[in-house]
Parts: C-alpha cells; structure tokens; sequence
C-alpha cells in the first residue's frame, strides 16, 4: 500500500485490555488487521493499575495508557478540558490523520473527538451498544451524543437496528452512519476435533451476569429445563451482581450437579469452554450485536437467544425466543430436537465466511477514506451544527466549543508544534499463520512474569 493511502489513526476508548469485553476486542482486533493493510494505528486510553505509559502489543499496535484513573464503571471523570493538553500532544507526536472513538458511554472518547474537531481532524465514531429513550440515564447520554456526534465525520454501527437507535438518539443524517457488524477470529475460535460424546446434553452460558444481560430470566429459565431434560446440564462462565440470585437458584432446586459456575472466564480460555458443550444460551434483554454468538457458532454450538436488538440479523441458524422464560424454555426445547442435524464443521465454515476482521477492516477503511474527503469547516460552520441541538442545549454546547477552541490557541502559544517531538514509526511483523486473538494470547503469556 502507498504512502498516498495509507491512513494514521487513533482509537480512542476508556475500554481496552486488560479489561476484557466486545469493545476491548473490537479495538484489539480491527487494530491488528488495519495494521496488516499497512496502516498506521495507536490506541489511547486510561491506565490500569500500574500499566500506565507507552506499551506495545503484537504487531507494533502501541498504546497509550494515559495517568487518568477511573472514576466509575472503567469511565475516566469527565473533564471537558483536562485532556486537551495530551490528546494535542499525541496526535502530533504520531502524525495522526483521524481520531476514530469506540463507545457511547466512555468519557475518554467523547473528549478526544471533540479536541479532535477543533483542531481540524477528522473522526470517526463507532458506537456499540443499544440504549433507551425514556429513562433518565438514556436521556443524559443521548443528549450527550448528541453533542458529540453533531460534528462528526463518519459513524459506524455494528448492526441495522444500532444504526436506527442512534440515528434516533443522536440526530444524525442516516447517510453518514455505517453499517458494519462485527466479526469472530475463527483461527482461534474452532470446533473440536470431537463432539462431546454421551447422552448429556451440555448448554453453555457466557455472559456478565447483570440485568441487562438478561441473567434474571436465566434463573427462572434453567430449573424447568433441568425438570424437563434429566440429561441437560448447564455450564455458567461470567461474574457480576445477579451471580449471588443464580447461586441461590441452584441451592433452592438442588441443581449443584447439573449447574457449574465458573465465574469470571478470561477471553482466552472461552473456547475451551464453548467446545465442551452442545448449546450457546444468550438471554440479553438488549444487544447491538453480540460477538459472543458468532464465536459459540465458530465452535460449532448451537445459538438459543431472545429476539433483541441486532441479534436476529447475526446468522439464520439461531433458535430466537422472546425474552419470556416461558418462550425460551419452548426455544431450549426446539433446539435439542434439532442438535442431531447440526454439523460443528459446517457452522465454523459458514462463520468463517460471513464474519472476518479482516473484511471488516477493509471496510472500516472505506469509511475512513470517506472521512478524510470531508470538507474542512470552519468554526462559525461547525457552530451552526451545534445550535441545532436545543434551544438551551445548543447554545451551551456552542460555549464549550469555544473555551476548548481559546484554550487550543493558547496550548498553540505556550508550546508550538515545531517544539513537540515527532516519533518514529516501529513496525514489527506478523505470524500469517497464526490468528490474531492467539497473538494477544502469547503476549499476555510474555507478560505475565512482569
């Protein structure tokens, strides 16, 4: 790829490894493969504990773990300002030639794109998950993405319906928002070379266990389907409030043998878990997309879930369910009477096929290519966007806009650009035959000892 083409970007998130989760990955993951179209890319999020500072991971993907602690769910404190001084630092130091931000409800996001735009940069948003309209959480962070997407260059959301949400939410123009899903790294995410032998019937459940994640009907759900399947034992890997109302569920039935809690399972040992059994139960009671499904379905299991969000439009071989625990008990039932039609082999093919990171990267750069061929505007110009977004909003909106463009001139004055050191690219090479999720694995593997 030519120098012409060839794009510098910064992810920016509060969520990335160590913490592990489907926005850590999404970044991980399209990272690496935009590096292996030749790209230049930087991560930018907050430190971990004591992992704070300059790392590099597989590929030469370096990250930026700035002394920004968080403040509540992995989310810095919001500053507005606070962040200008490093993000300007960053972006001039790498050569950056977009921002591309990953998730609604990450403060560190929010604040680099808004820098980004007033210092001329184009960006790009992702957004990952599904969100309301009438609770008074939603109607915050709706207002808030307004703001935020107001002067946007592209977006992107991982499923149709996603892309209705937030257009919804935040006011958008549909033809800027992009509709790519996610994928699964089936390098690393196969089934076995043997199905799990005997008659016991083996459900999996991998999942946060939170309201959200829908971990309320499973405790209504799994009593009656080990009533109704002697055979059918279940194998629960995920940690989280609702765990203590499963573990009492278990007790009240008398199910400790048919139901295992693994607690809080690392991303890399998830396929040993999913190719233990027959059946992948997602019960989400909202879901944009779920990556969790694809790498169940990689492995060869059978998807039962509940008809939410963007979930119908992952794959047709999922046994969909309201999200009743009467419905989905029904939907259990339909899918053990169908597990002796399933071939392991021929689902990982399918997968293979439909979901692959490196055509989401392919397409995440056209997006990028679109961006970059945005008109630049001026700060009357962009104002103009932000007035649209309320009468009293819009205006505040306008003078936050305004103090972040004073203080960039300023930050301009009291340390010119000609002053910040630039850095020199550091390319490492990639293992084309291994997958790129195994690669993170062996880094953490290196990484353990230190």
């Amino acid at each position: 790829m030519g120098d012409s083409k060839r794009h510098r970007i910064l992810m920016v998130s509060d969520f990335f490894y160590p913490n592990f989760g489907g926005v850590e990955n999404h970044i991980y993951l399209l990272s690496q493969c935009l590096l292996k179209l030749g790209h230049k890319v930087v991560v930018m999020t907050h430190a971990y504990g004591n992992r704070s500072g300059v790392r590099y991971m597989t590929g030469g993907l370096k990250v930026y773990y700035v002394p920004w602690k968080p403040f509540l769910l992995q989310n810095t404190l919001p500053t507005f300002y606070g962040t200008l001084p490093i993000i300007r630092t960053i972006l001039i130091r790498e050569q950056i030639s977009l921002v591309h931000g990953h998730q609604a409800f990450s403060t560190l996001c929010h604040e680099a794109l808004m820098h980004a735009r007033t210092m001329g940069y184009k960006v790009v948003f992702t957004d990952h998950s599904l969100y309301g309209f009438a609770d008074v959480g939603s109607i915050h962070m709706n207002k808030v993405l307004q703001f935020t997407l107001a002067d946007v260059s592209q977006a992107i959301c991982v499923s149709h319906t996603s892309k209705e949400n937030t257009v919804l939410r935040s006011g958008l123009p549909p033809e800027k928002v992009y509709v790519i899903p996610n994928a699964v790294d089936t390098a690393m995410f196969k089934p076995a070379a043997e199905r799990p032998s005997g008659n016991e019937i083996i459900i999996v459940v991998i999942s946060r266990l939170v309201y959200r994640k829908g971990a309320d009907l499973l405790v209504e759900v799994i009593p009656e389907v080990c009533r109704m399947y002697p055979n059918v034992r279940f194998i629960v890997g995920g940690d989280g409030p609702k765990r203590v109302r499963l573990e009492e569920m278990r007790e009240k039935h008398s199910l400790q043998d048919r139901v295992e809690m693994l607690g809080a399972v690392p991303h890399a040992q998830v396929r040993s878990v999913l190719i233990s059994g027959h059946i992948f139960l997602n019960s989400s009671l909202t879901e944009a997309f779920c990556i969790a499904i694809l790498e169940a379905a990689s492995c060869g299991l059978l998807t039962v879930s509940t008809r939410v969000g963007g979930v119908p439009e992952a794959y047709d071989m999922i046994v969909l369910a309201e999200p009743d625990p009467t419905d989905m008990v029904q939907a259990i039932k339909k899918a053990i009477s169908i597990l002796p039609m399933i071939d392991p082999q021929d689902m990982h093919n399918r997968m293979k096929k439909l979901y692959d990171w490196h055509d989401v990267a392919k397409r995440t750069e056209i997006v990028y290519d679109h961006a970059l061929n945005c008109s630049n505007q001026s700060l009357l110009e962009r104002l103009s966007r932000y007035l649209t977004c309320g009468a009293w909003a819009g205006k505040l909106f306008c003078l936050v806009m305004i103090i972040d463009f004073i203080l960039w001139r300023l930050l301009q004055l009291w340390k010119p650009a000609e002053d910040i050191e630039v850095v020199p690219d550091i390319v490492l090479s990639h293992d084309e035959d291994r997958g790129i999720s195994q690669d993170f694995q062996a880094f953490n593997e290196d990484n353990s000892l230190r």
